[in-house]
């Protein structure tokens, strides 16, 4: 015998639905993510920097999916007269506002195929802005970490203080390193989200397009290449001279390759250590031929494909940036050298 849904019972269903979706999308505090500032983290500001940019990409796929639940929700609940229903429906729901999810909210709200379009590349334009915010935060925040890291060993290594001291200061850094890269790992999932987000929609609009930035840019998918190292030179943090060193990359090494910024190339030694080294330097003329392209300027008037472009390449810059970070802290990044 069928059930009926009374007007109490579908308030009180859909004040569920509501209150599930806001716990679910709330947005943790600053003080849940990055802790509460004691006083003594010289690179607090470079962290709250990082954290803030984090926001922009959680917001909006957030509340996609908060949206789809609910409606799935409702539907679900409504449909099968009673609220296990609705928990069914919120899944499906759930689903519903994930991948797809903008490019159908964006078709419903354009008029036409100009005004899809250039909805999309206001959207793609804005996600490069904040892309650009976040990878200056994350290398701000990276270097002085690995700074603070440098100065402890100056300081053992001088005798202004004893191992002791040195390597319980190291471990201080070390730990504040470990939840940046959480973090900022967990600032590249969001962007990846989005990131498939735009690619629909871009795919729809301007075919091809995600193939066209592999091919021209490296980025998005280009498998690397080995070489051969020709000589003993710096592994970096990110492709820039004045970027912390990390490591060693020895002549005649065997590593794989991909070209990076500035006449750099970003390199994978055996050991899954990651890092940027001179390209020309590192692999002679096979390297000095080795030039990522630069990302198309992002112009506000820029058509969906240039904006794509820069998106997906600095989308791949961050994710770089990331995994290098990572093999970096691993590695002994924050070790003191032995005694």
């Amino acid at each position: 015998m069928p059930s009926h849904t009374t007007p109490s019972a579908l308030r009180r269903g859909t004040a569920m639905l509501t209150a599930t979706a806001i716990l679910v999308a709330g947005c943790t505090t600053q003080m849940q993510r990055i802790g509460a500032d004691d006083g003594t983290d010289a690179c607090r500001p470079q962290l709250v920097a990082l954290d803030s940019t984090g926001n922009f990409f959680g917001e909006d796929i957030v509340k996609g999916a908060v949206t789809g639940a609910v409606v799935g929700g409702l539907i679900g609940g409504l449909a099968s007269g009673n609220w296990r229903g609705a928990a069914i429906g919120a899944a499906a729901g759930g689903v519903a506002g994930g991948v797809g999810g903008y490019l159908a909210a964006r078709q419903r709200q354009a008029q036409d195929q100009a005004a899809l379009n250039a909805s999309i590349a206001g959207d793609l334009y804005r996600e490069v802005g904040e892309l650009e915010k976040t990878q200056i935060a994350f290398d701000q925040l990276m270097d002085c970490r690995f700074g603070q890291a440098q100065q402890i060993r100056a300081d053992y290594r001088s005798g202004r203080i004893p191992r002791a001291q040195a390597e319980a200061a190291m471990a201080v850094v070390r730990g504040r390193a470990q939840r940046d890269l959480q973090l900022a790992q967990s600032i590249n999932e969001r962007i990846g989200t989005r990131g498939a987000e735009f690619d629909t929609a871009v795919e729809s609009v301007a075919p091809g397009t995600k193939a066209q930035v592999a091919s021209r840019y490296g980025a998005g998918g280009r498998p690397m290449v080995t070489l051969v190292t020709a000589q003993p030179v710096a592994l970096r943090l990110r492709p820039d001279p004045r970027a912390p060193e990390i490591g060693q990359v020895t002549a005649r090494q065997s590593v794989q390759v991909k070209p990076a910024a500035g006449g750099y190339a970003m390199v994978v030694l055996p050991d899954g250590q990651r890092g940027y080294v001179p390209a020309s330097q590192a692999f002679g003329a096979r390297g000095a031929s080795m030039r990522a392209a630069a990302p198309p300027p992002a112009a506000q008037n820029s058509d969906v494909r240039t904006l794509a472009a820069s998106t997906i390449v600095r989308r791949d810059n961050f994710s770089d940036s990331v995994s290098t970070a990572q093999t970096a802290i691993a590695g002994g990044g924050f070790e003191l050298a032995p005694a």
